[in-house]
């Protein structure tokens, strides 16, 4: 098994409001293996970013970490100064941001912009800079690299800035590459070829990738391992091919029920009914229980551990319990997964 390059222990981060404390993440772990993509996947608010941000040390100020560890290369995250984190943020671990407009200067042209970002990381001269920007523009599949090397990001498009944000974070060969909702603001078919370009990066470099996402169909063919986020708790964690056909959380069920097909009827598609919890002063139990119509008591009481599925599938849900009445999810979940996945392996192989 390939050896891990960040692990994630029993993290937890609040946030202090007007409204009260908000628990964004309550006692998450998880592990990056050496050249994987895994894939943190849950609705809006159940902390997949602040997760991630909390590995680049670049929470709010209102932020607080409640306690835990984040390992790597055997140094705890939490626990260094502001001059080793920088050292490590953009170099060692990057990250790809939402919104390009908002990561890039309009000011500056994006040659200038990469080759800083190189600068600032290794000691190279402005010319071996420079020619490190144009090989990474040729990269990531920007034609003309010597002349959009000269230009403005107002001068490209939407998918085109996705890729130069791609670049930046690329710019001192980083060993994990952390992508927050990159494919959010692009059409479908720039999704396809933003995920396709990640893919063939990792590849290429061997970098690890976590892939943050609200959609469980972005990354049914880019990530080797999922872990479904709610609530601010890991609810379910396995291979991508366990979570997307034997998923086991009910959660997950309603998830990839939502996922659209060719094959889907607009009055048929599935919704999760209700609305996530405000995690100020979370209620006991399970936190999906008031959205979950196969609750069980046990769900409103006591929040559920993590039981095995398999070595390396685990969820979150009292109807793995032994004692549990069996409960098969909802028709067609796998089926649904499955023609989702091959669709997009359709159109990756178009592109």
């Amino acid at each position: 098994m390939p050896e891990n390059v960040l692990e994630v222990k029993h993290l937890s981060v609040s946030f202090d409001t007007y409204a009260g404390r908000v628990q964004a993440v309550r006692d998450i772990s998880f592990d990056l293996r050496k050249g994987e993509t895994l894939a943190l996947v849950g609705e809006s608010g159940c902390g997949k970013s602040v997760t991630c941000r909390s590995v680049m040390g670049l929470l709010a100020k209102n932020a607080k970490v409640d306690g835990g560890e984040i390992l790597f290369e055997n140094k705890d995250l939490l626990r260094q100064s502001n001059r080793v984190l920088r050292s490590i943020r953009g170099g060692k671990i990057a990250m790809i941001f939402q919104d390009p407009m908002t990561s890039l200067d309009p000011t500056m042209k994006i040659g200038k912009q990469i080759a800083e970002t190189v600068r600032l990381h290794k000691p190279v001269t402005r010319a071996a800079a420079k020619q490190r920007a144009l090989e990474l523009l040729a990269l990531v599949g920007i034609e003309e690299p010597e002349k959009r090397y000269h230009q403005y990001p107002h001068e490209f498009s939407g998918g085109q800035r996705q890729r130069i944000v791609i670049a930046i974070a690329l710019a001192a060969d980083p060993q994990i590459l952390i992508a927050d909702e990159p494919t959010t603001a692009l059409d479908v078919t720039m999704q396809a070829q933003i995920l396709d370009l990640i893919k063939d990066i990792q590849k290429k470099t061997g970098a690890s990738v976590i892939f943050i996402t609200h959609d469980l169909g972005v990354v049914a063919n880019v990530a080797d391992r999922v872990a479904v986020m709610y609530a601010g708790r890991i609810i379910e964690i396995g291979l991508a091919d366990e979570v997307f056909y034997d998923p086991r959380h009910p959660y997950t069920w309603g998830l990839l029920a939502s996922m659209p097909t060719l094959a889907t009827d607009s009055e048929t598609l599935y919704a999760i009914p209700g609305t996530p919890p405000t995690l100020i002063n979370p209620a006991p139990g399970d936190a999906f229980a008031p959205r979950n119509p196969w609750a069980l008591e046990a769900d409103r009481l006591v929040e559920p551990p993590l039981f095995p599925v398999t070595e390396t599938h685990f969820a979150a849900t009292w109807l793995l319990d032994e004692r549990a009445p069996k409960i098969e999810p909802p028709e067609n979940i796998a089926l649904r997964a499955r023609a989702f996945r091959e669709k997009q392996s359709e159109r990756s192989a178009a592109l």
